[in-house]
């Protein structure tokens, strides 16, 4: 039996779905009536984790985002993940466009807020960072449930899924 137990607290977004949601969408876009004439496109950047959604106007390009989060979300993709830009850029050739930034991993600020709460609430457990994934380590099991759910509760802006309990 371990001395010690621990998993992972991580935010993956997979982003095969992504594309795959990306592809469904944009044949619905292409069916739908009110998208004739629209020269509606989204795009996956997986480089740089990124999706670009182009339209005529902006209430077009508000449009394929809603469908496109609609897809997503039937995939089970977490929606908290997807932060789109705050404004809707216009773009050559009288087009508008959205940047979609893929959240992927928790971001270092939001992993010291996790280790913070866990630390206020005065748990028997040891939290420490890891690149973009918070590792959770204690010698009882019954702990590191109540820093699951713990974290479970708490609003972060990032979907949480826990790896690696061991």
């Amino acid at each position: 039996m371990p001395s010690e137990f621990s998993f992972d607290a991580v935010s993956e977004v997979d982003l095969n779905l992504v594309g795959e949601s990306i592809q469904v969408a944009m044949k619905e876009i292409g069916n739908r009536f009110d998208f004739k004439d629209a020269n509606a496109s989204l795009e996956l950047n997986a480089k740089d984790k990124k999706i670009i959604v182009r339209a005529k106007d902006e209430g077009r390009v508000n449009s394929a985002w809603d469908v496109l989060a609609t897809r997503m979300a039937k995939r089970g993709l977490p929606l908290k993940n997807f932060k789109r830009a705050d404004k809707i850029e216009q773009a050559l050739g009288q087009t508008a466009r959205l940047d979609v930034v893929v959240q992927a991993g928790i971001p270092t600020d939001k992993a010291k807020q996790m280790a913070a709460a866990i630390k206020e609430r005065k748990l028997k457990v040891n939290a420490q960072i890891q690149g973009e994934q918070l590792r959770v380590t204690s010698k009882s099991k019954d702990e590191l449930q109540a820093a699951m759910a713990l974290l479970r509760q708490g609003s972060w802006d990032v979907e949480l899924q826990f790896k690696n309990f061991r």
